[in-house]
């Protein structure tokens, strides 16, 4: 992620020793992403993943990270968070919570093909049935009231047929939201932000899921989607790969079959996706944060992917 906050070695020389890891011997910051700052971070006993959390705060964090350790314990591959010697996994550095967790083997797969998609779709699906019985809830952040909030914000920044587009799809969502269908979806913890760069592959198979710090509860058919519409799109254009759609999509029912409610309610979550991320994207874009290492994403690229979507339907789901 971005770094906000450096943490240098002798930073973490002396915070390091309230875990069982042994001495700190190297720490480097990690570029990718805005939200907080991350590092690699080496010890006597192996290697794994800081983060300092500029904006959830101490009594926000322990739904993610307990979510975390909820799926590595079931089997799910995601990082696990590590105890310091009292117990906790959320500790102050630099006057902020801190958190550290394993480190997944292998690197991201940023070219996916059929196969990748599928096995990115079965453990997904392991993943919602794995969360079902996870006794803490907190919604997504991310999703509608948060887009009417953030909308009037970016508003002003807009042309006037992308202003005109956020009106009439936030429009949309309000209605389908709203609707019977939308009422009747399953639902459960989600990860809600699973791009090619937050999925792990070793040998060319799947390694692990991470970065859960927009997780919440939310439809498992919206983290559906915002995965599709990541890992099987041209990038450059935000067409569908129907191959690599397919994939992920039969690879997901297999593990956990669509409902009913599912079926019909395809073209409004890809919608949807595509919506939180051009918002979210226009945010960062056009009122960015200070950060040592900063590289907010073009939000264009998600407003070419739901005009896309709103322009040409899909079939309802099997």
């Amino acid at each position: 992620m971005a770094v906000f906050t450096p943490v240098t070695l002798d930073d973490l020389s002396q915070w390091i020793p309230s875990f069982s890891l042994g001495k700190a011997l190297a720490i480097r910051g990690i570029s990718s992403g805005i939200e907080n700052s991350n590092f690699f971070i080496n010890t006597e006993r192996g290697e794994y993943v800081l983060t300092v959390f500029e904006n959830l705060t101490f009594e926000q964090l322990p739904f993610y990270l307990e979510l975390m350790r909820h799926l590595a314990q079931r089997g799910v591959l995601v990082p696990e968070p590590i105890a310091n010697q009292e117990g906790r996994i959320i500790n102050p550095l630099h006057g902020k919570p801190a958190a550290i967790v394993t480190k997944l083997a292998g690197d991201c797969q940023l070219t996916p093909a059929a196969v990748h998609c599928g096995e990115v779709g079965t453990m997904l699906a392991k993943m919602h049935l794995a969360a079902q019985d996870f006794p803490m809830r907190q919604p997504n952040l991310r999703c509608l009231p948060w887009w009417r909030e953030i909308a009037p914000v970016v508003l002003p920044y807009l042309a006037a047929d992308e202003q005109q587009l956020l009106h009439d799809e936030i429009a949309f969502q309000q209605a389908f939201a709203a609707s019977n269908t939308y009422l009747q979806l399953p639902n459960g913890p989600v990860h809600a932000d699973l791009f090619r760069n937050n999925v792990m592959f070793y040998d060319n198979h799947l390694s692990g899921f991470f970065d859960f710090y927009f997780a919440g509860c939310d439809t498992w058919l919206f983290d559906l989607a915002v995965t599709v519409n990541d890992w099987c799109i041209d990038l450059d254009s935000g067409v569908l790969d129907n191959g690599r759609v397919r994939a992920i999509l039969d690879a997901y029912h297999a593990v956990r079959p669509f409902s009913a409610a599912e079926k019909m309610a395809w073209q409004p979550m890809l919608r949807a996706g595509a919506l939180r991320f051009w918002l979210s994207r226009l945010y960062d874009f056009y009122l960015p944060r200070a950060a040592e290492i900063l590289t907010p994403h073009d939000p264009s690229h998600f407003e070419r992917i739901l005009r896309h979507r709103v322009a040409h339907p899909v079939p309802a789901l099997y």
